[in-house]
Formats: structure tokens, sequence, C-alpha cells
């Protein structure tokens, strides 16, 4: 009974463009492990223990992007709310005293004993959820203030402001600029959302203005040279590493920046390592990837049978690429310093497991998409 409620059927025909993602992200994630063998030998006594660690957390992603792969995505709609719900209290959760685990001054996991939980990842499925759901849902009413813009804002407010409190700025930013972009792709007037967007900005900037620490990160992105001893010794180490690896990098496990020089060079930074040792045309062959995945994802949204798949798919490409695009902007010192890991190739369990499992949803969307011209040439 519960196959029959929840599984699509799997006898649908895989789209050729499906094969082709899961090559990228095997290409990225496998990338990743390798740096990842490269920052153990000079962090850890046994160089694969990153590795191993990492691995296990790949095969957990792997089982949960095949259960979100096999789920009937229509079906699911009805326990959206559910999911929501559950996501958004375990974001509330962590901001209670006693129930989070503290690590560098933020509250962000709790703690499960064999793993820390990051609960802001499961909020980010949370949210691509309830919001396209929401809006497939009134899509005939979008244009109204009230159910337009109002109500949908509340749901993605609700979960940027929690995140934002644990705290965690980066994240919440990015889900408040994916949000508010799937909220303008369903149809609501520009004259509502442009305010609404110039005023959250303006709360979020009051507010890293307010924070000593996050503050300092936005001066020393500006002034790099006069903090390089200080609060922009990070990024100033990750530029070096650049400078160093030049055109073809100075060798696997030949990097220096690992070496203590640079603080969390596996997880945050680690696509300075990858400059280091590989060079620019590995690094370069990196932004592709990310390139052609959004291409091809992108390319296939005009065969979206309906507002929610179309959305889903929009938000799930976007979370990947934008926290990319974060992630490379910090460590080449073109945006301020913030810890948003590098999708499938960073260190991290919560992180690439949601990564997975937003491929497997869009690869979900795409094999019910590939249906509808079979559809129609039986009834011809």
């Amino acid at each position: 009974m519960f196959e029959d409620f929840f599984w699509r059927s799997s006898a649908s025909r895989f789209p050729l463009n499906g094969y082709l993602i899961i090559g990228l992200v095997s290409i990225l994630s496998i990338l990743g492990l390798i740096a990842l063998f490269s920052a153990s030998r000079a962090m850890h006594e046994n160089p694969l223990r990153l590795v191993q660690k990492q691995l296990i957390w790949v095969f957990i992603a792997i089982f949960f992007s095949y259960f979100a792969y096999r789920l009937d995505l229509e079906k699911l709609r009805i326990f959206i709310p559910f999911i929501g719900g559950i996501s958004l209290l375990l974001l509330l959760v962590v901001l209670i005293p006693g129930f989070a685990s503290e690590i560098n001054g933020s509250k962000r996991w709790i703690n499960l004993g064999f793993m820390k939980l990051q609960v802001s990842e499961i909020g980010k499925i949370g949210l691509l959820l309830t919001l396209s759901n929401y809006l497939a849902n009134n899509r005939r009413v979008i244009s109204t203030f009230r159910r337009g813009l109002f109500y949908p804002f509340c749901i993605l407010g609700s979960y940027v402001i929690a995140i934002f409190l644990e705290p965690d700025y980066g994240t919440s930013f990015l889900c408040g600029l994916i949000g508010s972009i799937m909220i303008f792709v369903s149809g609501i007037k520009l004259r509502y959302i442009v305010p609404f967007v110039f005023i959250a900005l303006v709360l979020f900037s009051i507010a890293v203005f307010l924070n000593p620490e996050r503050f300092s990160r936005v001066t020393s992105f500006l002034d790099l040279e006069s903090n390089k001893m200080d609060s922009g010794y990070q990024l100033y180490q990750s530029i070096i590493a650049f400078g160093v690896g030049g055109l073809d990098g100075v060798g696997l496990g030949n990097g220096q920046q690992q070496m203590s020089f640079l603080p969390e060079a596996h997880t945050d930074f680690i696509f300075s390592i990858i400059a280091e040792e590989l060079g620019l045309f590995v690094t370069l062959g990196v932004v592709f990837i990310y390139l052609i995945l959004f291409i091809l994802v992108i390319t296939n949204l005009k065969f979206a049978p309906n507002l929610y798949q179309y959305l889903l798919v929009l938000g799930s490409i976007l979370l990947i690429e934008f926290q990319a695009i974060i992630n490379i902007g910090v460590v080449t010192g073109c945006l301020p310093t913030k810890g948003l890991s590098l999708p499938f190739i960073s260190y991290g369990g919560s992180n690439i497991v949601l990564m997975f499992t937003l491929i497997a949803l869009i690869l979900n969307c795409f094999v019910n998409w590939e249906k509808v011209p079979l559809k129609l040439e039986k009834e011809l």
C-alpha cells in the first residue's frame, strides 16, 4: 500500500539529460573526495580519515536521493504542510538553549550522538516544497497583494528569520534570494515585490552593520591588505593559493595552504585547495560544470506540466547554483567571507545529503515530464 501510494512507476523512460546531470555531479563529488584526501594528509595522521567519513555521507546521500527520486511528487503535495511545519519547527528548536550544539558562536546543529544534523539544510527543502505548493495552489490569485505577496512572503520570512537568528546570515540571504525569485516567477506584480525586497535588503544591511563580527568581514573584504593578519586572514591566504597554483597547479598533495595556513580548508575554502594543487584549468572546469548543469536544467523547464513542479525544479537548481556562486565568489575575493559549502565538493554531511536530494527531485520531475510526449504518441 505504501508503494502504491507514494512511489511513482519505475517503468518511466529515464531522460538523456538525466544521465548527463548524474555524470556532472559524479565528477564534482569525485573531485571533492580527491581534494579531501589531499587536505587529510596535512591535517590528520590518517590521510583517509576525512575521505572515509565523507564516503559514508555520500552513501547516505545516495539512499535519500533514491527515495526522493522514486516519490510521487503529486501525491506528496497533501503532506507538504506537515513537512514544512516539521522543518520550521526544527529551525526553531535550535534556538532553544540546551537543544543545539554551538560551533563558532552559531547554533545550527542538533547533536544526535552519532552525528550533528544541520537543520538549515532540512529547512531549505521545507521552504522549496512549501513555497512551490502554495504558489501553485494560488496561481489564479497570485497577482493580488494579500494572496500573491503577503502570504508567500510570510512563509518565506518565517524560514529566513529562523535561520537568521541562529545566526546564519549567509544561508538566510540565500533562502531569501531564491524564495523571492520563485515568488516573482510565479507571476506577482513587480510593483508589489520591488519595495518589499528593497526593505528586506535595507534591514539585512542594518543587521550586518550592527553585528561587529559580520561587519568586520565586510570591512576586511573592502580593504584586504590592511586586514590580512586578522579579520581578512582566511581570504588573504585563499587568494595566495590561487596565485601559487597558476595555470596547472603545484601538484596533488603538494599544496601548502592546508597545512594550518588556511583555516577550515576542507570545508568552505576547499576550492582554494583545488586551485593551488590543480591550477586554473581545473578550477575553470569546475565552474564550467556548474554552468552546464544549470543550462541542462533550465532548458527543460518549458516541459513542466504545472507550476508546482516548475517552481520545485527552479528552486532546486537555483539553490545549488547560487550556493556555488557565493562560495566561489568568497574564496576568490569577489564577495565578503561567508561560510557556505561548495556543492558536492566541500566536506560536510548535511549539505551533501541536501545537494543529492535536490538533484534527485529534479530528475524525478524530468522523468514525469518525459511521459507527456509518449502518451500523446499513443493517443495519436
